[in-house]
């Protein structure tokens, strides 16, 4: 078996011994078993599946981020992760999740613009370069 803990800034999604897992990297998908060598790599955004001890396969999509694989655990840290039941599924909570995503920054993106623009004025005030 492999202790599998994934987290991200937020939360520990998951932490439990599962007997296979594969993700993929940015030089393609691999896969680890528990008497697999040591392994660090970079995730690109995709998915990741892990079997549990039933056999059963789970699919969690992630953002980008790191997996190290140390004797019989393995820890993925990511920034963004959801864990879905069937592909489907899991497809409309990701468009879901991304949709609020895409208006958080947005706002973000209006606000720095605000701020940005707001201390220009004061900036061409201070220097008497307003017209």
């Amino acid at each position: 078996m492999i202790e599998l803990k994934i987290q991200t800034p937020n939360e520990v999604l998951i932490d439990q011994d599962v007997i296979k897992v594969t993700a993929e990297a940015e030089n393609g998908c691999f896969c680890l078993l528990p008497r697999h060598v040591d392994f660090l790599t970079a995730l690109v955004p995709g998915l990741l599946v892990f079997e549990d001890s039933d056999s059963v396969e789970h699919f969690v999509a992630v953002g980008e981020g790191l997996l190290v694989k140390r004797n019989r655990t393995v820890m993925v840290s990511v920034r963004q992760a959801v864990l879905g039941g069937d592909l489907g599924e899991l497809e409309r909570t990701v468009r879901e999740q991304f949709a609020t995503l895409d208006d958080r920054q947005r706002a973000t993106h209006a606000a720095v613009a605000k701020l940005e623009a707001s201390f220009l004025r004061g900036y061409l005030e201070l220097t008497g370069d307003v017209q």
